[in-house]
């Protein structure tokens, strides 16, 4: 694998990772029935690029989302997620309290997101990264545009990345 000097200096500061559901962790498809939403599809292998930061690189994950779900709830519960904001519609004001919260500076915290409410997020964080099939504009900006599309491993595949940065070059 082959990273840009930039992005390993990037990778380096890191201490938490965190992203949106809907287009990232998800297809951006959602069942919906009478008494509203019934299902989303996340893909396993984003969950063990979760497990996997933790293990390897002690690095946690967090999501910022604008959704209130009771899947991404029972999802992040899954997985250990302590960092869980639902119901986010001001991403960076998030960011400033999780950066607080944790004593932490956006340099040392990663971001991926696809969509228009995102794009403030991933200006203000170290690494940004979208999935293949972001929208347009969000994959001009970020630092990182995964080789696969969101609900299909686009946040494994950032896992990845980071993993072999922190082995290779720390």
């Amino acid at each position: 694998m082959v990273v840009e000097p930039h992005i390993i200096e990037k990778v380096k500061k890191l201490k938490l990772v965190l992203t949106d559901v809907d287009g990232v962790l998800t297809d951006t498809g959602v069942f919906v029935g009478p008494e509203g939403e019934l299902f989303k599809r996340y893909s396993i292998r984003d969950g063990m690029g979760v497990e996997r930061l933790r293990n390897i690189c002690g690095l946690e994950t967090g999501i910022v989302t604008g959704e209130l779900s009771k899947s991404v709830q029972a999802r992040a519960a899954k997985l250990s997620i302590q960092e869980l904001h639902l119901g986010i519609k001001d991403k960076p004001a998030e960011l400033a309290l999780i950066c607080k919260h944790r004593d932490l500076t956006p340099d040392q915290i990663a971001y991926i997101g696809d969509d228009y409410n995102d794009l403030d997020m991933l200006k203000s964080v170290g690494l940004s990264a979208s999935p293949a099939n972001g929208m347009p504009a969000i994959r001009e900006v970020v630092d990182i545009v995964t080789e696969s599309n969101g609900g299909f491993g686009a946040f494994r595949d950032l896992a990845e990345l980071i993993i072999y940065v922190h082995q290779t070059y720390t």
